[in-house]
């Protein structure tokens, strides 16, 4: 060991390069940070060989007076903040005031920046050197070249230009998402690849992930006291392999945290299952007290205060949005984890339909008939007298109606295929997957039902099923569990298995298929994990094999009550594996395809 000595600032600020810049695109991050910081309208950013060769950032921001231009270059000099106070609070994007002084010790770095009340701009280049005059019209161009030039051992660790532009790219749709108020440009070696006009959040959104996303996506905007969390989040059908279409901000500043990771990713267990994964794009705001943003070299981690809060206000509001049905059915309050004292979430009510509880059978067989869409047809306009020598009573278009009066997902028509079910609202059609749409309804009674004491069908003549080794081990095993959940079983046989009771809901369900499909669940799960987090899996599997089966012909008043349970059923868009489970073409749409009017 040799003694102990002071490092020269060259390495300190190597040594601090190493945690801020990692690749082209932390340097990116870094000066658009500071360019938003400078309130900046506009921002274009000029990228070579992926950001490797050259990154140039200029704004037309408020700018930097000559006897700081110097000092910008420097480790910890920084305008944003004077106290401990202010770190504590942080309301700026950049403030730790070492980024630039990491950039310019691995890259030629030049800063070139004009004050508003300055008669001329001033260039810097390298730390340490005097300002000399330049030409700009307002604001500051942040010029970085050759980006390890002289670290060769760091620069082969980057990735093709391909990659590092891509990185790139990310970190300039996160800053665009955040501002969408700031008009920015992005180009790579001479060509524009993103121009994104000032404007709002939607539209900004809109430009970076697609309207395809915008039109699969719900709006949120939920807030309690002094959180508030805004933006959009994907219905399932618009899932991704990948998570690379999730942005989430605090304050501002996109994070990866997860805890607000975990809270997401449990607000859609119950709609969103295997390897898939949601998009979105979400703004927490939160009293900057009650956030860490200090906890991270590249601030890319926040620690919160009240983590918990926060947990649970994303979690519900998340939730509660997600199980809203798309027709504008206003759901019950989700309470099946409480929010901690004064921090209820207040969610924006839908509009439409009326949101009182509508009546919800039991089962899809009727005893008594459900009111048609020509009953409400024909109560809700005079009667028609045919004209003379028809026997065929004219058709009857949709009334006119209040709002309130019709129900939002309309009346039945017909079936077709024996898989989808044909209805009329006042919009236009309707389509309804009948087996995706019913295993939901099932999934969600289920849930409800086994939080209390189950209701069970005891079988007339108990069910035996031969089944694997394994299988007997299984239902063995987990008998307790199955009776929980309303299956009484027994051993018949070395390998034969005595079903006497299934959960009453699912008493027209293919008793061999289900007990099979439901050990199958149990034999890939922990015991200790079938009572808790994974439940909801196995249930899921329950409402699977106890929906309706496809080629299964219904009457008109039971498909008019399956929309009836679909609207007072939460997340009833989707069924348990994420796919939707109807659809609306309105009357324009139709026109449109018909040609209707050209």
């Amino acid at each position: 060991m040799t003694v102990i000595h002071r490092l020269s600032d060259a390495l300190i600020n190597q040594i601090a390069a190493g945690e801020v810049v990692e690749r082209p695109a932390s340097v990116l991050k870094e000066v658009l940070e500071n360019a938003v910081d400078a309130g900046s309208q506009a921002i274009e950013v000029a990228l070579e060989a992926g950001g490797v060769k050259r990154i140039r950032v200029s704004d037309d921001g408020c700018g930097i007076d000559k006897d700081d231009l110097a000092l910008a270059l420097e480790r910890h000099a920084t305008s944003k903040i004077n106290s401990l106070d202010d770190l504590e609070s942080v309301a700026t994007m950049g403030f730790r005031g070492e980024a630039l002084a990491a950039i310019s010790s691995v890259a030629r770095t030049t800063i070139t920046s004009r004050a508003r009340a300055a008669s001329h701009a001033w260039r810097v280049d390298n730390p340490g050197n005097a300002p000399v005059p330049a030409a700009l019209n307002q604001g500051t161009v942040v010029d970085v070249q050759d980006l390890y030039y002289n670290t060769p051992a760091r620069r082969k660790f980057l990735k093709t230009e391909g990659t590092e532009f891509a990185h790139c790219d990310d970190a300039f749709r996160r800053v665009a998402l955040a501002r969408p108020d700031i008009a920015m440009q992005l180009s790579h070696n001479g060509r524009v690849t993103q121009r994104l006009p000032a404007g709002d959040m939607a539209r900004r959104t809109g430009a970076l992930l697609g309207d395809d996303f915008l039109d699969q996506a719900r709006q949120i905007d939920a807030e309690a006291g002094t959180i508030r969390l805004t933006g959009f989040a994907s219905l399932p059908a618009y899932s991704r392999a990948s998570r690379d279409a999730q942005y989430f901000f605090v304050n501002g500043r996109f994070v990866r945290d997860k805890l607000i990771t975990h809270a997401v990713r449990e607000a859609y267990r119950d709609i969103l299952h295997g390897s898939r994964h949601p998009a979105y794009v979400l703004f927490l705001d939160i009293d900057p007290h009650t956030v860490d943003v200090n906890v991270h070299p590249a601030k890319i981690e926040v620690r919160f205060r009240e983590s918990r809060a926060v947990h649970q206000f994303v979690y519900h509001a998340l939730k509660r949005v997600l199980a809203e049905s798309g027709a504008g059915l206003a759901v019950p309050p989700i309470s099946d984890d409480p929010m901690p004292t004064g921090a209820t979430p207040m969610l924006r009510p839908s509009p439409g339909y009326n949101t009182a509880p509508a009546p919800v059978q039991n089962t899809l067989a009727m005893e008594s008939a459900t009111r048609s869409y020509y009953d409400f047809a024909a109560s809700a306009q005079p009667a028609r007298v045919p004209s003379s020598g028809s026997s065929v009573p004219p058709p009857m278009p949709m009334p006119d109606h209040a709002p309130g009066e019709a129900p939002p997902l309309g009346f039945a028509l017909a079936q077709l295929h024996g898989v989808y079910i044909l209805a009329q609202n006042a919009q236009g059609l309707v389509l309804v997957d009948m087996h995706a749409a019913h295993e939901r309804i099932l999934y969600e009674r289920l849930k409800t039902v086994l939080d209390g004491q189950p209701s069970i069908q005891r079988l007339l003549i108990p069910a035996v099923l031969s089944l694997s080794a394994k299988e007997m081990a299984t239902a063995e095993n987990c008998q307790d569990v199955l009776a929980d959940m309303g299956f009484e079983v027994s051993p018949a046989g070395p390998q034969a298995l005595s079903v006497r009771s299934v959960p009453n809901l699912l008493a027209s369900a293919d008793v061999p298929e289900l007990i099979r499909a439901v050990l199958a669940d149990l034999e890939d799960m922990p015991a200790s994990e079938v009572v808790t987090a994974r439940r909801n899996e196995l249930l899921a599997t329950m409402a699977c094999h106890g929906a309706v089966r496809a080629n299964r012909t219904l009457t008109i008043p039971e498909m008019n009550a399956l929309l009836r349970q679909m609207e007072t059923t939460e997340r009833a868009d989707q069924c348990n594996h994420g796919r939707p489970t109807w659809t609306q073409f309105s009357m324009a749409e139709l026109d449109r395809f018909f040609l209707r009017g050209q």
